[in-house]
């Protein structure tokens, strides 16, 4: 159905795409992979019209395109689930899904916001959506505005269907819901363009896998003919370092954070609680909409409290805001939504790295930022975290979603937290930045002491890290999980474990 003929694009100091030839077949499940930068996401970009290739041409049945946006792209029975959330948030749900379709509800001028509402709600009850679709977007978190995007693509009836990390905020089982949605597609003959980090995901789910390395072709596979070990090697050129980490111990450190009965009416939870130690990993696991980031933001002053005590190093405080938490407390949060509110896009990495810490930089106390130490501070940043970029001044909106996110941890490092919260670290990152980031959070508590609180959608992430998990459901913590005998078994016996709690 798809043919992609000798694509090549480049951005200033950067090949992204080198001469990629690849076919794309009807009822097919079709797996993109590669590391952060590999080229993954500027080819679905040429193939929906948002970038044009300087070479090579995109032929769907026997048509050679040519795409002026992404209009152009739906009108050709193309969609796509972008990994970054592309949303208008003071808009409703409905208004989102139907955005590109309004034509379709509008006669002599006046649109049908019933049908609008009605279409939408089809699509938002496939993907597990339970809003009216009259609620405005900006007061979801990313994981239901993933959902959204996955709705709205859905809507266009595509016969290309492209997902760039669409579990990416996801749960297990939100990504279930999907995989199903995808199989009932397949059946129906689209072709599905699947981007993904995570490989079990792939061989779960796809039929053939397309690997990139540094904009170049490394070949194409039957994904019966590869395993794990194969496809990661194909993408890195190593083999994987994931493995069990050892022993956490902390039981007998000072408490650093502690939360008693905490309440928030705008998130509808009341007695929630927890405590973290210094040199201690603590997961939190549930389903979207489960409390384990409301709870946090409610904590750290980002949202309203209502009741309940906190406590850090011992001495009961009054979050009102993440700037006190940060400056006066010492507690860093890598938010879940990059986008929106982890990162300025609009400039550059050093200025994002260094905005937590420029008191670093002061001369001799006053507050005039010295440059030099400033650019030395981020380029360490940018080298420790393997941070693809050709300069320090590049805006951070240009970089693939991978290098965002270690640019959203790096300005908490750099701002030297003992406290961390870090929600969905490795979100849209591949395979060999996982491994680093992975071991980047370890070394914190372990070797440096912080305490560290881990939100993960990803199960074998907090089974790897965390030696003590508590599980959310329904914006209550319904299980704590502890011991490193618990934490040494198989991971399929652990998430058997876990999954009982939602069954």
């Amino acid at each position: 159905m798809l043919e992609l003929k000798n694509i090549s694009k480049s951005f200033p100091g950067v090949k992204a795409l080198q001469n990629i030839s690849v076919n794309f077949q009807n009822g097919e499940i079709h797996a993109i992979l590669g590391e952060n930068g590999a080229g993954k996401s500027t080819l679905m970009k040429i193939i929906c019209g948002i970038y044009h290739a300087d070479e090579g041409e995109v032929v769907m049945n026997g048509e050679t395109l040519h795409l002026h946006g992404y209009s152009d792209a739906v009108n050709h029975h193309i969609s796509i689930v972008n990994q970054e959330i592309n949303l208008i948030p003071n808009s409703s749900i409905a208004e989102n899904i139907c955005l590109d379709k309004l034509p379709r509800f509008t006669k002599g001028g006046f649109v049908n916001w019933k049908k609008v509402n009605e279409t939408a709600k089809k699509y938002m009850d496939m993907v597990g959506l339970d809003f009216d679709p009259s609620t405005p977007v900006r007061h979801l978190s990313a994981a239901h505005k993933q959902l959204i995007q996955i709705a709205k693509a859905l809507s266009a009836e595509a016969e290309v269907l492209m997902l760039d990390e669409p579990t990416s905020s996801l749960t297990q089982y939100e990504a279930d819901i999907l995989f199903g949605i995808m199989r009932k597609l397949k059946e129906k003959g689209v072709a599905m363009i699947f981007v993904s980090h995570k490989l079990e995901e792939v061989q779960m789910i796809c039929d053939k896998i397309t690997v990139f390395r540094d904009g170049k072709l490394v070949g194409t596979e039957l994904i019966e003919n590869v395993d794990r070990d194969k496809m990661v090697k194909m993408m890195i050129g190593r083999e994987s370092l994931l493995k069990y980490k050892g022993r956490l111990d902390a039981g007998d450190h000072e408490v650093a954070l502690k939360a008693v009965n905490i309440g928030s009416k705008y998130h509808g939870f009341h007695n929630l609680g927890f405590e973290v130690r210094k040199g201690e990993i603590l997961g939190m696991y549930g389903l979207v909409g489960s409390g384990r980031t409301e709870l946090i933001r409610t904590i750290l002053g980002v949202d309203p409290i209502d009741e309940g005590e906190i406590y850090v190093n011992g001495k009961k405080v009054k979050l009102k805001s993440l700037s006190e938490s940060l400056h006066k407390y010492k507690i860093g949060y890598v938010t879940e939504n990059r986008k929106e509110e982890g990162l300025f896009l609009q400039n550059t990495i050093e200025m994002n790295i260094c905005m937590n810490s420029l008191d670093k930089f002061y001369k001799n106390g006053v507050p005039l930022i010295n440059l030099n130490e400033e650019k030395k501070n981020a380029q360490i940043y940018v080298d420790r975290l393997e941070i693809k970029t050709p300069k320090l001044t590049t805006k951070a909106g240009s970089l693939s979603g991978g290098n965002q996110q270690k640019v959203s941890i790096a300005k908490w490092l750099s701002a030297d937290c003992d406290i961390i919260v870090i929600d969905e670290p490795t979100v849209g990152v591949d395979i060999g930045a996982k491994e680093y980031i992975h071991d980047l959070i370890w070394n914190l508590a372990k070797n440096e002491q912080k305490a560290v609180v881990l939100i993960s959608s990803d199960m074998n992430e907090v089974i790897s890290l965390s030696r003590r998990m508590l599980i959310f459901k329904e914006k209550e913590i319904v299980a704590e999980l502890k011991g490193e005998e618990f934490f040494q078994q198989p991971g399929e016996v652990i998430s058997a474990k876990i999954g009982e709690y939602f069954i």
